[in-house]
């Protein structure tokens, strides 16, 4: 599961994510991409479903780029307890992701794999996505 080595403070605020993404929002690295629709936190097991997903119908042929990396840590107070008395525990860290945000880049697959291993690493996310292809992609370099 993804997560940092080590933080420079254990807990952090909320915070807010508004607008669309301002970096991150082009392709950079692979032909083809997945570009999320929708403003959510994406967890470090759903982004690792997602990663599984896209080897296993690639078949590990090919080169995958995870473009996301949860660094916000996420604290959770146990059940039923009194409000007060602090912050709770950290529970797990997440990625926010806002409009426009590539999460996942595909290369070195033909055009119908990676549209079919990206939609279903899409499935495993909680974000509306949105495949994309590099502009200037053509069939014949595969």
């Amino acid at each position: 599961m993804l997560q940092p080595k080590k933080t420079k403070f254990r807990r952090q605020q909320k915070g807010r994510m508004k607008g669309n993404a301002q970096r991150g929002n082009q392709l950079a690295f692979g032909s083809f991409g997945i570009k999320s629709l929708e403003t959510m936190w994406i967890t470090g097991r759903q982004i690792e479903a997602a990663r599984q997903a896209v080897t296993r119908y690639m078949k590990r042929e090919g080169q995958i780029w995870i473009r996301i990396f949860p660094d916000k840590p996420i604290t959770k107070k146990p059940a039923e307890v009194r409000m007060g008395k602090g912050k709770g525990a950290p529970e797990g860290f997440v990625a926010p992701v806002t409009p426009g945000r590539i999460i996942i880049e595909a290369e070195g697959v033909p055009y119908e794999v990676a549209k079919e291993a990206l939609r279903l690493a899409a499935q495993k996310l909680p974000v509306t996505t949105k495949f994309i292809v590099r502009r200037d992609f053509t069939e014949t370099e595969n």
